[in-house]
């Protein structure tokens, strides 16, 4: 694929656009429950140097394959600050805010309000990205986000730390989903680029923050670094936050920022009921599996939508390349085969 610019989502063809959603989804629940796993079960102290575990681990990964010529990606110049701003800002935000509201929230909560970024991401597509969504693609983002305010609404352990981390998480997803397909589509750098310096910029300034704040000391000096099972969580964790942040710019590569969105909240389906009966800390009542269940049907809902449209307008571009063909033939030219 090439790495300068990115085509309009209508040029790919279905199975891309599918695959790299199903792909999203996937990294998506598997870091969410590590890193629960190292927050919440092993108590590990810093979701700040757990963040720094998975930038480093995106540099190392992106800088060998760049060695090796698997991969190809703009070298560092003094312009390359100005073309991915302000991505940096807004990736360590949704990083840190990310991993703040996984140690503070049940999975399931976690699941529900992350739903309020899909609103926010549509907003500001129309806004930035100057898109128009169809009556029946909105009303299942309503459908998701009445769902999560009716889950919410009965939240058994409600924390304003907590929210106020899950709800500034959900604006800065929908801002760097956003941002992410417009600097995809204009500065040439890449997919690899904007993930591999994203990361350079922020890894230096976000270790100095974790070493003022104490957030480094607490880290190591966690006594569990000679545990094989924790140190294996916490390197699976660093992985996979590489492993996340391509897919999710591959998604969005193949579809809208929305679409990306979406998908993140069809994978919490899984989650959600999982960490209704493991993890401990979940309060079960009926009014908030409600919630959920509407979160879950709007999602699938949309899901069937998008990918419904997909295929119609891939039957209708063959159809248009069919009458073409005709009209060469009725001309007498030879038709291309």
């Amino acid at each position: 694929m090439p790495a300068d610019g990115c085509p309009q989502p209508a040029r790919h063809s279905r199975l891309p656009r599918l695959y790299s959603a199903l792909f999203y989804a996937g990294s998506s629940f598997v870091i969410t429950v590590v890193n629960k796993t190292v927050l919440t079960s092993f108590r590990f102290p810093s979701y700040l140097c757990l963040g720094i575990g998975q930038m480093i681990a995106t540099l190392v990964v992106l800088y060998a394959a760049k060695m090796s010529k698997a991969i190809q990606f703009q070298d560092f110049d003094r312009t390359i600050p100005l073309k991915i701003f302000p991505l940096p800002l807004l990736y360590v935000g949704n990083h840190i805010t990310g991993l703040a509201s996984t140690k503070k929230l049940s999975l399931p909560m976690f699941t529900v309000l992350r739903k309020f970024a899909i609103l926010m991401t549509m907003i500001l597509e129309v806004f930035i990205l100057r898109k128009t969504f169809p009556k029946r693609l909105v009303y299942s983002v309503v459908t998701i986000v009445l769902g999560a305010m009716v889950a919410a609404s009965s939240d058994l352990a409600f924390d304003v730390e907590a929210y106020s981390f899950i709800l500034l998480n959900d604006a800065f997803t929908a801002a760097s989903g956003v941002y992410t397909k417009k600097k995809l589509g204009t500065e040439g750098l890449g997919k690899y680029g904007l993930l591999f310096y994203n990361a350079l910029l922020l890894v230096i300034p976000t270790l100095l923050a974790s070493a003022y704040t104490g957030d480094l000391h607490k880290a190591l000096a966690f006594e569990d670094w000679v545990e094989g099972p924790f140190v294996f969580c916490f390197l699976t964790s660093c992985f996979m936050g590489f492993v996340l942040m391509y897919s999710i710019v591959l998604c969005s590569y193949y579809n809208s920022a929305l679409t990306t969105t979406v998908v993140g909240a069809i994978k919490n389906v899984a989650v959600a009921y999982i960490g209704i009966f493991v993890g401990g800390d979940y309060l079960f009542s009926w009014t908030n599996f409600l919630g959920l269940s509407i979160c879950m049907s709007g999602g699938l809902m949309y899901s069937y939508l998008t990918f419904k449209q997909i295929s119609d307008g891939s039957d209708a571009e063959e159809g248009q390349e069919l009458k073409i063909r005709i009209a060469e033939d009725s001309t007498g030219k030879p038709s291309a085969h």
